[in-house]
Parts: C-alpha cells; sequence; structure tokens
C-alpha cells in the first residue's frame, strides 16, 4: 500500500519553506494556506494534484537524532513551516501555478514570507507506513532467526 494512496513511485514532491514575517502570526499562515489547498484540490485534483500537508516548527529538537549539538528549542518554533505537495508530474505542477484562481492565493501566501519563496522538486526515494502489530512481531522474528550478528 503506498504512503499517500494513488502517489505512485514515479511522483514529484514539491517543499515550500516558509518563515514568517514577525508581524504575522501562525493563524494568518493557516488561514491563507488552508485557501490555497482548498484550490488545488478543486481544481488540479483532475490534472495531476495527488496531495499534500503542512508542517509547523514545533520547537521540538531532536537531541537524539541530531548530530549538532544539544538545542533544546529550535529558534524557528512557530515561525517556520513546510508545504509539501505530492504531484503525477513536475510539468502538472508548474502547470497548476499558472492558473488564474492559484496565483491571486499564492501571492496571498508570500506576502506573510521573509524569506521568499524556493520551491525545491524532489522524487521519492522511499515512503511506508508502519508495520501492524502481527507484521512488527513477525519481522522481529525474521530478523531474528536469519539475521544473526556475530
Amino acid at each position: 500500500m503506498a504512503f499517500i494512496p494513488g502517489f505512485e513511485s514515479d511522483g514529484v514532491v514539491t517543499v515550500n519553506r516558509v518563515i514568517l514575517k514577525p508581524q504575522y502570526s501562525v493563524e494568518d499562515l493557516e488561514e491563507r494556506v488552508a485557501m490555497l489547498c482548498e484550490n488545488v484540490k478543486t481544481y488540479h485534483s483532475e490534472t495531476g494534484f495527488v496531495g499534500g500537508m503542512v508542517v509547523l516548527n514545533s520547537g521540538m529538537v531532536s537531541n537524539e537524532g541530531s548530530t549538532v549539538g544539544q538545542a533544546v528549542e529550535s529558534p524557528m518554533k512557530d515561525r517556520e513551516a513546510l508545504i509539501i505537495t505530492f504531484w503525477n508530474s513536475f510539468a502538472e505542477h508548474e502547470a497548476s501555478h499558472r492558473s488564474d484562481t492559484f496565483q491571486p492565493l499564492f501571492q496571498q501566501v508570500l506576502e506573510l514570507c521573509e524569506n521568499g519563496n524556493e520551491e525545491i522538486a524532489y522524487k521519492m526515494l522511499w515512503s511506508g507506513q508502519a508495520y501492524s502489530k502481527a507484521e512488527a512481531i513477525e519481522a522481529r522474528a525474521a530478523k531474528e532467526k536469519y539475521l544473526k550478528v556475530d
């Protein structure tokens, strides 16, 4: 099963990094991005859009997963967000940005950004969901049986 239902392994993932200007709030971002995302779903679900998500920097820094110092909290907490979208192709993504309905909403989001905008397209190398409880038990048993570490 695909991590994002309907997203094929040769699809494109785009990432926008938004850093909020000090005079704007997370609520401002949520409102403007919601309008933009609704537009994309409405006008581009049949022309290459597969799905998306918006994530906000929580401020938490994993000291177990980070190798650069032992930060207590990210200075970008509640100021940095990633807008991540999944597309069938890069050409379809680009066409969505040329849409008359998209551009005014996109400009409203850009007004919030102190970092301008750079949208990077990535190709999927891996995606996956967690195992079910039964699958996890089976996977551990197989590792214990066949992957003995000497």
